[in-house]
């Protein structure tokens, strides 16, 4: 299958074009349950251009009512990433010394509850650690705020590897 690179510049600009806003053309989940990966994916969609429409383990929004739950779900845009094989990006779980601009950290707030919140990388202002990784997110909008500022329990960070079209 033909692959091409991830766009890290565009998914950045997009991040820091909608962390404090909604873009129109998708559904805000805000009030139902949070827009954190939702915000995410469409990031990641800036940045890649491909969709995955396989049916139940793809990953593609096409409205509120038709998209797959890796679009708008933390664990399931997780297990997305890191086992798709087919169209659309896919990823490898990093230590912190490998993220980049436009990759996912994945927090946890509490035990034992699943990851939580999808915010994206979109600055590192250092050699990676939590005071020098900046993500924007939305639910609770930010831009450019540092990983260390979350009370977090535990972080994953997702590394976009490419896109396959």
């Amino acid at each position: 299958m033909p692959e091409k690179p991830y766009d890290r510049e565009a998914a950045v600009a997009y991040a820091h074009r909608w962390a404090y806003d909604r873009n129109p053309a998708f559904f805000n989940f805000d009030d139902i349950g949070g827009n954190c990966t939702n915000f995410a994916s469409q990031c990641i969609f800036a940045g890649s251009g491909v969709m995955n429409f396989t049916p139940v383990f793809g990953w593609f929004y096409l409205g509120v009512n038709d998209r797959s739950a890796s679009w708008t779900g933390v664990e399931y845009l997780y297990n997305f990433l890191l086992s798709n094989s087919g169209p659309g990006p896919y990823a490898a779980e990093v230590p912190m010394s490998e993220v980049m601009p436009g990759d996912i950290a994945q927090m946890r707030f509490r035990e034992p509850v699943r990851f939580q919140h999808s915010p994206v990388v979109v600055e590192i202002t250092g050699p990676p650690s939590p005071s020098t990784i900046l993500v924007a997110a939305n639910s609770f909008n930010v831009d450019c705020r540092r990983i260390e500022t979350y009370f977090y329990s535990a972080v994953r960070f997702l590394h976009i590897l490419g896109v396959r079209t």
